[in-house]
C-alpha cells in the first residue's frame, strides 16, 4: 500500500483536492487536467467497476476499512490520509460521505459510439445545474435510455455533484459532449432517430401521442432550466412535445420532466 499521512493542508501532493467548493475553478481545472473527483465510497466503487482509473485516494482513518480492498487493488496509487480538520482545510467542506478519489477521465466517445445499437437517447441543451443533470442521468439509467448527448454549454456530467446525485449513473450510461449545436441533430435524424423536443407551444403534440407512435429510434431533447429549448433547436426537431398538465401548472422541473418522458416513451 502507498499510504501517505497528511500533516500540512498546503501539501502540494493533494492539489487535486484543493478548494473543491469553488465551482467555477473546478469546471475549468478538472476537464483541462483530465481528472474528476469521485465522492463517497459507493460512487468510487461504481467508477472503478466502470473501468475508470484512480490517480489518488483521499480519506480519514475512519473510512480506510471501507476502502481497504481498493487501496490494496491499486498499490501504486497514493492514498492520502489525514484528520477531518486537515481534509476540510484542503477541500473547503466536511467529508461526511466517505472517501474522495481523483480519477482519470475516460477518453471521450464518438457520436457513432453512443448511437450504435441505441433506441432511446436523451439530448440535453444547456442544462447548467449539476443537480438536474445528475438526476436526469439517474432517470436515464433507470428508465431504459441508452445514451445521453449534451450540448457544448451543458454542465459537466463528471462534476462531483452531478456524479453524486446520479448515484454513479453517469458511469453507466454512455454519453458524449458535442462541440457544435444544434446542427448535429441532423446526424441523429440521418441515423434513423425521430427527434422530439419537449417544449410548450401551439404546435406541440401530447407526450402520449408521441409514445403511441412506437418509434424504433427516438431522441428526446430537453432544454435549459427556465427558458427551455431554443427556437433553432425546435426548428430542427421532428416534433415539439408537451406533457399534459392540470391545475394551472404549465411545466415541470427539467429533471422531473425527463423522468416522465423517459417512462412514457420507453421501448415496449
Amino acid at each position: 500500500m502507498s499510504i501517505h499521512r497528511l500533516t500540512d493542508p498546503a501539501d502540494p501532493r493533494v492539489s487535486d483536492y484543493t478548494s473543491l467548493t469553488d465551482t467555477q475553478l473546478r469546471r475549468r481545472k478538472e476537464p483541462a487536467e483530465g481528472l474528476y473527483i469521485a465522492e463517497s465510497t459507493k460512487v468510487l466503487r461504481r467508477a472503478i467497476d466502470a473501468g475508470h482509473t484512480p490517480r489518488s485516494f483521499f480519506l480519514t482513518d475512519k473510512w480506510l476499512p471501507d476502502l481497504q480492498d481498493l487501496v490494496d487493488r491499486f498499490p501504486d496509487v497514493p492514498a492520502f490520509i489525514g484528520t477531518e480538520q486537515i481534509l476540510e482545510q484542503i477541500t473547503g467542506f466536511h467529508l461526511h460521505r466517505g472517501a474522495l478519489a481523483a480519477m482519470d477521465r475516460p477518453q471521450p466517445l464518438a457520436l457513432d459510439d453512443v448511437l450504435s445499437g441505441a433506441h432511446r437517447i436523451a439530448v440535453l441543451e444547456d442544462i447548467v445545474d449539476h443537480t438536474n443533470l445528475g438526476a436526469i442521468f439517474r432517470s436515464a439509467a433507470a428508465l431504459g435510455v441508452d445514451a445521453v448527448i449534451v450540448s457544448p454549454r451543458c454542465a459537466d456530467p463528471l462534476y462531483r455533484r452531478a456524479i453524486r446525485v446520479s448515484m454513479g449513473a453517469v458511469f453507466q450510461v454512455p454519453w458524449i459532449r458535442l462541440t457544435e449545436w444544434p446542427a448535429p441533430l441532423g446526424e441523429l435524424q440521418r441515423a434513423g432517430f425521430v427527434v422530439a423536443g419537449l417544449a410548450l407551444g401551439e404546435d406541440t403534440i401530447d407526450l402520449d401521442q408521441l409514445s403511441a407512435a412506437h418509434h424504433n429510434r427516438l431522441a428526446l431533447v430537453l432544454g435549459t432550466e427556465g427558458d427551455g429549448l431554443t427556437q433553432a433547436t425546435l426548428d430542427l426537431a421532428d416534433h415539439s412535445v408537451q406533457i399534459p398538465m392540470r391545475a394551472g401548472i404549465d411545466s415541470l422541473n427539467v429533471a422531473a420532466a425527463s423522468a416522465v418522458a423517459f417512462w412514457e416513451c420507453r421501448p415496449r
